[in-house]
């Protein structure tokens, strides 16, 4: 009988263990009454949904609590919000697109919201001290090294020859809902591969880049964390997603600037000393200079092979429409464009979440109906695909309107201001967990401009870590 009540005791951290470690497959296979078309099907909702259930039972039974803090009720405020406004969108009633109504739309978004919500108190839940966000962090490690072996066995089928494509294909569709992608771009368990670097970019380097910044170890293995940093890296430049290595950089750069300065004045003083004291020493020095220029110029040279990635450069656009078409990104800019029809009709209330697509069709804009296939694609009468706004911040608009969007801001700031205030206490773990949870959130702030699902775990597995550790901290201090 005391087996059996410890096995209880501690099945919400295996469920949850197990949840961080298949965080990394995005588009799940085998998952019931969801059609061709939903493409986001974390597999780790899976056992969140035996884990937040349980958790539900302890806190009826007074074996566990939830504290809540701010972030809680400007969350609550936009769930409201959103629910209340998605009903009165039954009163515009938009006209049906390929067989999809507002109301079928209506409740699938909704859905989607509470799915990502789910992984959000989930996370706030399972994160009190320092011994649950260590043994998150672990699990988010195990969870990076699988993603790290398989986009691995990726790179090996697609740069060797070693393993046969058609094979390795049959491996991947036994769990994901998609072929290996056929330009050879390492994808790893995700959809696709900006679904990867989106992963690296929000849950995975954070906390490796944090790791490195404050000389913090989770193990007693000091170089665990900087190999993990860069074979990371490495995956992130095979992915070849533009968006994902922009916003790695820009969430790199801004934590390094608002945390690194102690970093920056000893190393910078170590560089320094160097050309007072041996030969060695010095040349020691310039090899480092050397290997971070060739580290640099290689990163350059291998990413300039996709032809999609030198246009960013190379390009004889007249104005921003065209530069837009010519690095591929016509159809991302057309489908926010059309979303913003909706937001224009209905500035401060939107037209209710996920009923966007009903207005971009009829709203793109003229440059993107000659010039960009994807859209003479979409546009054909046979295609049966909803459309989507490519953007979480345009699609909130269109869909929640000014206020919504607002709602959903305060939200995000009030995750920021949680994060910084664990920054402020003395614990080494503790600013290793801020400085981790400042540069997802600058990552998610980035992250969003290129996508528009409220489901993915990406924006809100570390924002629910951060709350949930600064809501224990100040329910303590109470």
């Amino acid at each position: 009988m005391k087996n059996l009540n410890f096995s209880l005791a501690n099945l919400p951290r295996i469920l949850w263990g197990l949840a961080l470690l298949t965080v990394p497959v995005t588009s799940f296979r085998w998952f019931p009454f969801l059609g061709e078309g939903t493409l986001v099907r974390p597999l780790s909702l899976y056992p969140l949904a035996l884990l937040l259930p349980l958790l539900l039972i302890q806190a009826f039974r007074r074996k566990t609590n939830l504290y809540v803090s701010g972030a809680f009720v400007a969350l609550g405020v936009f769930i409201l919000f959103v629910f209340t406004i998605s009903s009165f969108g039954i009163l515009i009633d938009p006209i049906p697109l390929r067989g999809q109504e507002y109301l079928g739309r209506a409740i699938r978004a909704l859905a989607t919201l509470l799915i990502g919500v789910i992984f959000f108190i989930s996370a706030v839940w399972m994160n009190k001290d320092e011994n649950d966000f260590r043994f998150s962090v672990k699990w988010v490690f195990a969870g990076l090294c699988l993603t790290i072996l398989w986009s691995g066995l990726q790179a090996v089928t697609f740069y060797t020859g070693l393993l046969d494509k058609e094979m390795v294909t049959h491996w991947q569709l036994a769990f994901s809902m998609r072929e290996l992608v056929r330009t050879n771009r390492i994808s790893g368990f995700a959809y696709e591969p900006a679904w990867l670097a989106g992963q690296l970019a929000t849950i995975f380097i954070p906390f490796l880049f944090a790791s490195i910044l404050t000389k913090f170890r989770l193990t007693r293995f000091k170089w665990l964390e900087p190999i993990l940093l860069a074979l990371s890296l490495l995956i992130l430049l095979a992915t070849y997603s533009r968006g994902g290595l922009l916003t790695v950089i820009a969430a790199a750069g801004l934590t390094f600037l608002f945390f690194g300065h102690d970093m920056l004045r000893s190393t910078w003083i170590w560089f320094i000393n160097g050309f007072r004291g041996r030969a060695m020493d010095m040349l020691f020095r310039i090899g480092m200079v050397v290997v971070v220029i060739g580290v640099f110029a290689g990163s350059f040279l291998f990413l300039s092979q996709k032809n999609f990635f030198r246009r960013l450069w190379e390009t004889d656009a007249e104005n921003l429409s065209e530069y837009i078409i010519d690095i591929n990104a016509g159809a991302r800019g057309a489908y926010s464009a059309g979303a913003m029809a909706a937001y224009e009709e209905y500035p401060l209330t939107g037209v209710g979440l996920g009923a966007s697509g009903f207005y971009i069709y009829q709203n793109l804009p003229d440059w993107s109906l000659t010039t960009v296939p994807e859209i003479a694609k979409q546009l054909n009468p046979e295609n049966r695909l909803y459309p989507n706004p490519k953007n979480l911040y345009v699609r909130l608009l269109a869909e929640t309107g000014l206020i919504g969007f607002f709602l959903f801001i305060a939200f995000q700031f009030y995750i920021l201001s949680d994060t910084l205030s664990l920054y402020l206490r003395k614990e080494s773990w503790a600013r290793f967990a801020a400085i981790g949870g400042a540069f997802a959130w600058f990552a998610i702030a980035f992250y969003n401009v290129t996508q528009d699902s409220l489901t993915t775990p990406n924006i809100w597995l570390v924002s629910g870590i951060m709350v949930g550790l600064s809501a224990t901290s100040s329910h303590k201090e109470k």
